[in-house]
C-alpha cells in the first residue's frame, strides 16, 4: 500500500472519521469537505477502494505545520499504517523546509509519536486551547 497525496472523497473521510471517533457526531458530508479544503498536505491510504488510513497537515507552507486527523481504521490498526502516514507527512514538511511541526496526541497515543521523534512541550511553554463559555 502506498500513501496518496490526494485528498480523499469527503464521504470516505467522514466514514473513516466516524469509525475512529469515540463518539461520532452527526454532521453532513459538506462539513467534512470544508475541513479537507483547509489542508496543506495529506496522506491517504486505501485498500480495496476503501480509505483505511489518513492524516493531514495544516500549514503556512514555510514556518509551521500542524499534524491533524491521524486516523487508521480500527480493523486495520497494528499494520504500520499510522507510521507510514506520519512519515509521509514529515517528509512533506522536510521538502518545504518546515521544522516547527506540532500536534495534539489522543489520550494514550503519545508513545507512538515519541517513537517518531516528537517530544512533549516543556511545562513552561504548554499549549493552550480555547474553550468558549457554555
Amino acid at each position: 500500500m502506498h500513501c496518496s497525496p490526494e485528498l480523499p472523497d469527503p464521504a470516505a473521510y467522514k466514514a473513516l472519521y466516524d469509525a475512529t471517533a469515540a463518539k461520532p457526531v452527526e454532521r453532513p458530508v459538506s462539513f467534512y469537505a470544508g475541513a479537507l479544503a483547509g489542508s496543506w498536505a495529506c496522506c491517504s491510504i486505501y485498500e480495496h477502494g476503501a480509505l483505511i488510513g489518513f492524516g493531514r497537515l495544516i500549514s503556512d507552507g514555510h514556518l509551521h505545520a500542524f499534524v491533524t486527523e491521524m486516523m487508521v481504521h480500527p480493523a486495520q490498526q497494528g499494520r504500520g499504517l499510522g507510521a507510514q502516514v506520519l512519515k509521509a507527512l514529515l517528509a512533506r514538511c522536510a521538502e518545504a523546509g518546515i521544522t516547527d511541526i506540532q500536534l495534539f496526541s489522543a489520550e494514550g497515543k503519545d508513545g507512538f509519536y515519541r517513537r517518531h521523534g516528537f517530544v512533549p512541550r516543556p511545562d513552561s511553554r504548554p499549549g493552550m486551547q480555547y474553550l468558549p463559555a457554555a
